[in-house]
Formats: C-alpha cells, structure tokens, sequence
C-alpha cells in the first residue's frame, strides 16, 4: 500500500536499534506498535516475539492489523476469493458516490472496479451476519479488498484528492489478491482506541511509537478506505466526499506535547523507542527533555531519501534528504 509516513525503509533500522538496546533474544517479550498504521513494524517482530499488541485510531487500519498481526493460523481462502472474483457487479455505496458514473463528478475508481468494489464488500458482510464466515477470514477478506481496491485507486498518493483523468493503474480492472500474513504459534492483539486511552490498558516489555509529525490528519487522507473498511451509510461532504473523521491530538500544535509526555509518563513498558522525523511539530530537544524526566535516554540517527510526487501521481520529481530520529528510552522505577 501507498502510505505517507510507512517505515517499511527504514524497518531495519529501527529492528536493529531496538535489539541492540534490549538485546538479541525477544521470545518472551511483548512489543506494542502503538500507532501500527499498516502494521510494518510490528510485522517485523511478530515472528520473534512472544506477543505483539498493535492499535491505531484509523479502522482502516485496524482491519490491516487484524490480519496482519493478529491472524497467525492457516486459513483456506482459495475458494472464497474465488467467490468474490465471480460476483455480478452492484452499483453500491462507492460507485454512487465515488466513481464518475455515480455522480458524474468523484472518480476515485473506474466506474467497474467501484461496482466490483461494491459487490465484494457487500458479500463478505454477508457472509459475516449469516455466520459463513469466523473473525479470522472476515478481516483476512476485508484487509485483501483494501490493498486490492488501493492498487487502482486514481490518486496520487492519499485520497485527500482524486486525480481529473484516470491514471494508467487505476484503468486496470481491480483484481482481488490475498492479503497473506506470517503464521505463528503465539496469540496477538489488535486495538482501535486512542492511544492515550489504551496506555492505561496494557502493559508489556517494548513500546514503539511512530505517532503523526504534523498536522496531515489520516482519516481525511485515507477516508475512502475507512469508507469501504466500515460501510455505512452516511452523506459524502464536499468535492472529496469525506464523511467524518477522526482527528488526534497528535497533529495539534496545541496539544502534542502534553499528549505525548502523558504518554509516555503513564506507560508501563520497560523499553520505549519513539520514531520522529526532522520536520515533525515536536523538536528534538523537546522530545528528549520530555523523555529523560521518565528514565535513562539516548537518541539514534539514519539518513535518508524522501521522495515527492507530483499531481499526476509520478514520483521523484523530487528528493529530500531528511533524518529518521529514533529517540530512546529505559524507563525508571
């Protein structure tokens, strides 16, 4: 998946900082991915640890991480995506209201792909109501449609916007590809809560958080993903068609820093490791004068590219060389 602020580059990074500090066998630790986003960083340590716990705001989101993380046991899918591949296409919610044959001016899918968008949504809650189907194969379905339907989505990159002519990859016909995830033995868990709220909930021994840099809200940026995630009815508001969303204190300039040290002074993990960018509304400074009131604190550093993509969607126009910080913390008491 497209995704602003994925770690999927530098996951290696942060996996060989966070070893490196906790030390090499993580078997019987439990990591948390607090802000999980598409789930990259906890998919790196869900086969070497002995839990993983994943949430997010955004249920887009939380159905990715569902699957993701939280599956872990085969599941024989064939002959449902087999099923949904052969459905008759349903003028729905999405073509009528995101596509260009349903109201003539949104056109965020081909009219076709909206219409097949339609009828495999419909029929995996079907399915769900009447019982056909467990938890499991309910998200592993739900989570293999989102990635499919962003693959010819006609965007540039987020859906605060929809491109004015259909790119190339968006006139391909949405083909409904497995979502598959890392088998284990060991149980997960995923959650769909404030962070702020859930902190109180859990505990465990390694917490990672990768919280938004600024003010670029996700449930506006990936609206039509929670819209096809959730499917309920609601009327589309303005040019984008955004129902509404959820906003955090974390793209607050107003807010962040006393969110982010309540975090941090109320979570019960022995390890915390923060990832925050150079340009992010918090300074470095910041940050570290927050976290050393907790514990023992260092930082650590990695360069790279970021790319920039123009309207139409082409990436590289641009290159920006900006640094990964991954701010550290053991914890006292």
């Amino acid at each position: 998946m497209n995704y602003i602020g994925s770690k999927r580059r530098v996951s290696s990074f942060i996996k060989e900082s966070i070893v490196d500090v906790v030390g090499g066998d993580l078997s019987q630790k439990t990591f948390c991915d607090m802000f999980a986003g598409t789930g990259v960083i906890g998919r790196t340590f869900k086969k070497d640890v002995q839990k993983v716990i994943a949430n997010d705001l955004e249920y887009y989101s939380f159905v990715l991480n569902k699957n993701y993380i939280e599956n872990h046991r085969p599941i024989d899918y064939h002959d449902r995506l087999q099923m949904l591949e052969e459905l008759a296409p349903q003028k729905g919610f999405i073509y009528q209201h995101y596509c260009k044959g349903g109201n003539g001016e949104r056109q965020y899918f081909l009219d076709e792909n909206g219409q097949k968008i339609d009828a495999m949504r419909s029929k995996i809650e079907e399915w769900k109501n009447h019982g056909e189907i467990d938890d499991d194969m309910y998200f592993f379905l739900l989570a293999s449609l989102l990635e499919s339907a962003d693959k010819v989505a006609n965007t540039a990159s987020v859906y605060g916007a929809y491109l004015k002519h259909l790119k190339k990859t968006a006139r391909e016909p949405l083909v409904l590809e497995p979502a598959l995830f890392e088998e284990n033995e060991n149980t997960h868990a995923v959650f769909n809560k404030d962070s702020n709220v859930l902190i109180d909930e859990i505990e465990g021994d390694i917490l990672y958080l990768d919280p938004p840099y600024n003010e670029r809200e996700y449930g506006a940026n990936y609206h039509l993903l929670n819209t096809i995630a959730r499917y309920e009815t609601f009327i589309p508001r303005g040019v984008t068609g955004l129902p509404e969303y959820n906003r955090s204190n974390y793209t607050k300039r107003t807010k962040v820093r006393a969110s982010f040290e309540e975090l941090i002074q109320k979570a019960k993990f022995r390890y915390i490791f923060v990832s925050y960018n150079n340009e992010g509304m918090m300074g470095e400074d910041e940050i570290r004068s927050i976290m050393m009131r907790y514990g023992s604190y260092d930082l650590k550093t990695m360069p790279y590219k970021r790319f920039l993509a123009d309207k139409a969607g082409r990436r590289n126009i641009k290159t920006i060389q900006t640094h990964e910080h991954l701010h550290l913390l053991e914890k006292s008491g």
